[in-house]
């Protein structure tokens, strides 16, 4: 079939992005869902900086290839043995797909899916199989999902499916934001019931982390660079938030620091927030030469851990449902991460906003009139 998607010609463009254009939107041919695989139609599709990672360079892919990994929208085929999802229902994209098999499997999240870190890796679908096509040439898939589409072919084992009463923009941030963010949280750092929580970096990530720990009654602190950050934390229910500096100068301490700004510098000062005996949680990706200093004297000396949680360390068939039912609850306001909603001619724009830092989340919808 034909589709309309967003395809990364370029990375390492030069910014404004806007100005370079290094996306094609246009058609490009989709074939059917193959066995275990099932065709989606794209409702929603966040912006993640993971994207942006890959437009500015930080994380080589295979190109061309048709971005975007947090999204969710309506099942309308599948392929042979599929059994967890039809034709009508909605479904939340999962940008680290799980065979269920391989030894990483067996961790219960801890560690990413090899056979899926593999196919992400090489721009194909979990079998090895690529389903996009333009002008007869392959288009990568990016992260097994390509959610920057009107439409996508996805394996099962990237997809779960929701109930309808969840909206489409809610159902994607559920695939990335709140899986890596939330999961930080529960899975990762599993702070003590009613301690205290301090989240450096308030991005789409950094904030949900903030949410589901607000959820959980947890006391949370917040730091970012951006002032506009610390305000919408303090709304969203943190007792305090900071700038970098100014929570190093009050000697803030946390036994739990989750870092989800995916800097060097942001690291560093995770770990000075840390309290003795605490945990570093690091859920950001920092671009593949970053450095930072740490000292092996203090981790001995103070008893810390340091953790690292890729996709907040999740299951997302057992996760997702929980955030789900918290979200009913009143308890997750989701609703507030979405900072903007956009049309999918507007991406190039969308990456230069958020390389400034001032988004959370821009959601791409797709009514139709939004392509």
């Amino acid at each position: 079939m034909r589709i309309t998607g967003a395809v990364l010609e370029r990375s390492a463009a030069v910014p404004p992005y806007a100005d370079s254009q290094p996306f094609r939107i246009g058609e490009l041919d989709l074939d059917g869902p193959a066995t275990g695989e099932l065709l989606v139609r794209i409702e929603a599709a966040g912006i993640c900086h993971s994207d942006l990672s890959v437009v500015d360079g930080n994380r080589p892919r295979p190109l061309p290839m048709l971005l975007g990994h947090e999204a969710a929208g309506i099942v309308e085929a599948v392929g042979g043995g599929v059994t967890d999802a039809a034709p009508g229902d909605r479904v939340v994209m999962t940008f680290l797909p799980r065979c269920g098999h391989c030894d990483a499997c067996r961790t219960d999240g801890r560690l990413p899916c090899s056979v899926g870190s593999a196919a992400n890796g090489a721009g194909t679908l979990v079998g090895g199989g690529i389903r996009l096509h333009r002008n007869g040439d392959a288009v990568h898939h990016h992260l097994g999902v390509s959610g920057f589409a009107t439409h996508a072919v996805v394996s099962q084992t990237s997809v779960v499916r929701v109930d309808a009463d969840v909206p489409p923009e809610i159902a994607a941030l559920l695939g990335c934001a709140v899986l890596t963010g939330g999961g930080a949280v529960i899975n990762s750092a599993r702070p003590a019931e009613g301690s205290r929580i301090a989240i450096v970096g308030l991005g789409g990530v950094g904030m949900a982390a903030l949410l589901v720990a607000v959820a959980l009654g947890l006391e949370v602190i917040g730091v970012d660079a951006l002032p506009d950050k610390l305000a919408l934390a303090r709304s969203l229910g943190a007792s305090a938030a900071h700038l970098p500096a100014e929570a190093l100068d009050l000697g803030v301490r946390a036994p739990t620091i989750i870092e989800a700004a995916g800097s060097a510098r942001a690291f560093e000062t995770a770990l000075a927030l840390t309290g003795i005996g605490g945990t570093t949680v690091t859920v950001g990706l920092a671009a593949p030469d970053a450095r930072a200093a740490v000292s092996p004297l203090l981790l001995t000396a103070e008893a810390r851990t340091i953790v690292g949680s890729y996709l907040g360390s999740a299951v997302p068939r057992r996760d997702i449902p929980r955030y789900v039912q918290m979200w009913r609850e009143g308890r997750l306001p989701l609703e507030r991460l979405v900072s903007s909603r956009i049309r999918l001619t507007e991406i190039e724009a969308a990456m230069d906003r958020l390389a400034t830092g001032a988004e959370l989340r821009q959601i791409i919808t797709f009514d139709r009139a939004a392509t």
